[in-house]
């Protein structure tokens, strides 16, 4: 899709909507673009399905994926799972922790749904304190201007809109073989009734990485079962291996190049079938293989909004949709999958229609980060990438260390940092870490890279000692030199 097309001259009067913006989907994007487009004085509705964790046709609620079953619960569980390899670190450190340390999932899920609740009401008092109004059902389209909204209690009632905002997400996709019914996804996974002392993950993604994690983490035990040789696939070779080598080292069963066919029930728990003839009992099976844009319900065919084959919405650079008055945002749209992405969407299409701003997202030197333990961070092209789009050679630095805590613990488990250069201009194109708070650091790192920093600013930066950030500009000796023809070497800069 091109640019931005002209909005196609209204036979209506302004009198005849009920509001400037009608936005389908209160998650962190929709929210994000109803506010800001109230601030800039659009009269503004948003509407989203009724709270509840675990998401479905008919349920969601303010706040969206990320606050309500995915960023945040995650993140806790993150946090929750780090307890037990910490009190097993702190021995070496003096502590003696006398009797049975025991793990309290029921008390852990009570606290983190305490926490997405609150959240949900915050959510809903911010809308409410930019003059969004707020309404509660499952939203579809009519025609260009029309919302039509089924309410919790069955009553159906239409809004007309100069402008309407797609953002609905995307949920979570099953596995299509024998048993997928008896399979949970990453819901329902943040919301068990009890904890699952065996599973099995099949994915290779972040999300399938990180539940090992945690699984792991609070004594479960966890085989990960992933279609490629290493997990994450799109991140750093490199860090990918690391990854994969630290899931290994903390207890984690990996099975690579392995699919699940089948699962069966049985009395002793579920029975996954694998194409390579195992069988391996567990308590839960969870799928996550992907997700899939959430427009199933908007009824896009009949207004006319294309969509791709995996049906996400398309869009041009400035997030509007092929009918002129309509736009989307987010996961829906299947650009860039994170939440901060999906602000920067939102943000940009207040300013674009509402701000007389036309503003296109900037997606160069988006950071991410997998909450995997220890967590890796990235920003940047990762190696493959800079190669691929090479003018001139690609310089490595790599710098592989035991953390100052693991050195005292006896921790068998290293951190890793990496910076991919241009030879040319000493313009650093990529930075990735794997290693205790790397995603804390690579936030900063990530601004460097915004402002077009070069390797010699980053040496000529004084580093806080000691610290593993302070690796990042205390590298000075190359790795390899790779692209433009050249083999990989190692020299000294």
């Amino acid at each position: 899709m091109g640019d931005l097309p002209a909005a196609p001259a209204d036979s209506q009067n302004q009198d005849e909507y009920d509001f400037d913006l009608f936005t389908i989907g209160a998650g962190s994007g929709g929210v994000r673009a109803s506010r800001t487009s109230a601030a800039l004085g659009a009269k503004v509705a948003i509407c989203e399905l009724p709270f509840h964790p675990i998401s479905s046709e008919t349920i969601g609620g303010v706040g969206g994926t990320c606050v309500i079953r995915g960023c945040v619960p995650k993140k806790i569980l993150v946090f929750g799972s780090g307890f037990g390899p910490e009190f097993e670190d702190s021995k070496n450190f003096g502590w003696d922790i006398s009797g049975e340390v025991s793990f309290d999932w029921k008390r852990l899920i009570e606290n983190k749904t305490k926490e997405i609740e609150r959240l949900n009401g915050v959510y809903k008092r911010m809308l409410a304190g930019s003059g969004v109004t707020l309404i509660e059902g499952q939203g579809k389209l009519l025609d260009p201007h029309t919302v039509e909204v089924r309410e919790p209690n069955g009553d159906v009632k239409t809004y007309r809109a100069k402008t309407i905002l797609i953002a609905t997400g995307s949920r979570a996709v099953f596995l299509n073989i024998p048993g997928k019914e008896l399979a949970i996804t990453s819901d329902e996974g943040l919301s068990l009734a009890e904890f699952p002392k065996r599973s099995v993950i099949v994915g290779g993604g972040y999300i399938a990485v990180e539940f090992a994690g945690i699984y792991r983490g609070m004594g479960g035990q966890v085989d990960l079962f992933y279609r490629k040789g290493t997990p994450l696939r799109g991140f750093d070779d490199e860090m990918r291996a690391f990854v994969a080598q630290n899931l290994e080292s903390r207890g984690i069963t990996l099975h690579p190049s392995k699919n699940i066919t089948k699962i069966e029930k049985g009395a002793d728990g579920l029975h996954a079938f694998t194409d390579k003839g195992e069988e391996i009992v567990t308590d839960v099976v969870m799928f996550a293989v992907g997700r899939k844009p959430n427009t199933k319900r908007l009824n896009l065919g009949a207004v006319g909004v294309e969509v791709d084959n995996l049906g996400a919405i398309k869009v041009n650079e400035y997030s509007q949709t092929n009918v002129p008055s309509i736009w989307a945002l987010g996961d829906v749209t299947n650009r860039i999958n994170l939440t901060p992405v999906a602000i920067l969407e939102g943000t940009s299409f207040s300013k674009t229609v509402f701000g007389n701003q036309p503003t296109k997202p900037d997606y160069t030197n988006v950071p991410s980060a997998v909450f995997c333990q220890p967590p890796l961070s990235v920003v940047g092209l990762t190696e493959q990438q800079a190669v691929d789009q090479a003018e001139n050679d690609i310089v490595i630095f790599t710098s592989t260390f035991t953390p100052m805590k693991n050195t005292i613990s006896g921790r068998q488990e290293k951190t890793v940092t990496k910076l991919i250069v241009d030879s040319k201009s000493d313009k650093v194109l990529g930075a990735a870490m794997c290693g205790p708070d790397a995603p804390e650091i690579m936030q900063g790192i990530a601004v460097a890279l915004k402002c077009g920093a070069t390797k010699a600013q980053f040496d000529s930066t004084v580093g806080i000692h000691p610290t593993a950030a302070e690796e990042f500009v205390t590298m000075r000796t190359s790795t390899r030199t790779v692209g433009a023809g050249k083999d990989s070497k190692t020299s000294s800069l």
